[in-house]
C-alpha cells in the first residue's frame, strides 16, 4: 500500500484554479468598472464581481477546509501565516500613509488656486460633531467588542464569544450605512478640487477596508457557530482581529486630520 509520509511540517498547497478565477474575475471587473463609467452597460463589470465573489467563497472554504478538517496547518504554517498577516498590515500602513500624504501636501500650504486656505474657498466642511463623531464612537466600540469575544474564546466562554462577535457586526455594518449617509448629504463631491478627492479618496478606501474586515469577521462568526475554532487555533479569526483594530486606528487618523482639522 501506497503511503504518503510527510518529513517535513509545512503545507505544499495542491493545484487550484482559484488563483486563475481570481485574476479573470478582477480583470472583468476592472474593463467592466471602466466600460460602465463610459455609459455602456454594466453587464461585464456585474459579471465580474459575480466571478470575484464566487472565487472568494470557494477559496476561504478550501483554506477553512485544510486548516480545520485536513490539519494541514501545523505550527510552522500557522506562523508562517501570522507573519505574513503582519507583513500585509505593515504594507497597509504604508498604503494609508501615502493617502496621508497627498492630503497634508495639499492642506499644509494652500496653493493660490485654493485661495490659500483650507479648506478651500467655496467648500464647506462636514460637521464633525454629528455623523463622524457617531460614527467614531460607533468603530471604537466595536473595536471594544471583538476584543471581548477574543478574551472569551481564549477562556472557553462560548456564549460572550458569539454575542460580542454578533454586536461587533452590527456595529460595522452600522458604521457603513452611516457612512453612505454622510457621502448622500456632503454639501461637495469628488469633484471639488483637491479638497474633495483627498477626502472621498482616504475615507472612501478607509470605508472599502470596514466591508472586507466586516466580511473577515463573518467569516469567523461562522466558524465560531460552527464549532470550528479552539483556544489555541484560532489564526483566522485572530488576524481579522488584527485587520480590525488597524481598521480603528487608521479611522481615528483620519477623523483628528482630516474631519477635524480639515474642518
Amino acid at each position: 500500500m501506497k503511503q504518503n509520509l510527510q518529513a517535513h511540517p509545512f503545507h505544499l498547497v495542491e493545484p487550484s484554479p482559484w488563483p486563475l478565477t481570481t485574476s479573470i474575475g478582477l480583470g472583468l471587473t476592472t474593463i467592466g468598472g471602466v466600460i460602465y463609467f463610459n455609459g455602456l452597460g454594466s453587464l461585464v463589470l456585474v459579471i465580474g464581481l459575480l466571478v470575484t465573489v464566487m472565487t472568494m467563497t470557494l477559496w476561504w472554504r478550501d483554506c477553512i477546509r485544510e486548516a480545520g478538517y485536513q490539519g494541514y496547518h501545523t505550527k510552522k504554517v500557522r506562523r508562517g501565516i501570522n507573519i505574513g498577516f503582519i507583513l500585509f498590515i505593515i504594507s497597509e500602513v504604508f498604503f494609508f500613509f501615502s493617502i496621508f500624504w497627498a492630503y497634508f501636501h495639499s492642506s499644509l500650504a494652500p496653493s493660490v488656486e485654493l485661495g490659500v486656505m483650507w479648506p478651500p474657498l467655496g467648500i464647506e466642511p462636514l460637521n464633525i460633531w454629528e455623523l463622524p463623531l457617531l460614527n467614531t464612537i460607533i468603530l471604537l466600540s466595536s473595536g471594544a467588542t471583538v476584543t471581548t469575544a477574543h478574551h472569551g474564546l481564549i477562556t472557553g466562554d462560548r456564549k460572550l464569544v458569539i454575542i460580542s462577535l454578533f454586536f461587533t457586526l452590527v456595529l460595522a455594518v452600522l458604521f457603513l450605512m452611516f457612512q453612505g449617509i454622510e457621502y448622500y448629504n456632503a454639501p461637495f463631491t469628488f469633484s471639488d478640487g483637491v479638497f474633495g478627492s483627498t477626502f472621498f479618496f482616504s475615507t472612501g478606501f478607509h470605508g472599502i477596508h470596514v466591508l472586507v474586515g466586516t466580511i473577515f469577521l463573518a467569516v469567523a462568526f461562522n466558524r465560531v457557530v460552527n464549532y470550528e475554532l479552539t483556544d489555541t487555533h484560532h489564526e483566522g479569526f485572530q488576524s481579522a482581529i488584527l485587520y480590525w483594530h488597524f481598521v480603528d486606528v487608521v479611522w481615528l487618523f483620519l477623523f483628528i486630520a482630516v474631519y477635524y482639522w480639515g474642518s
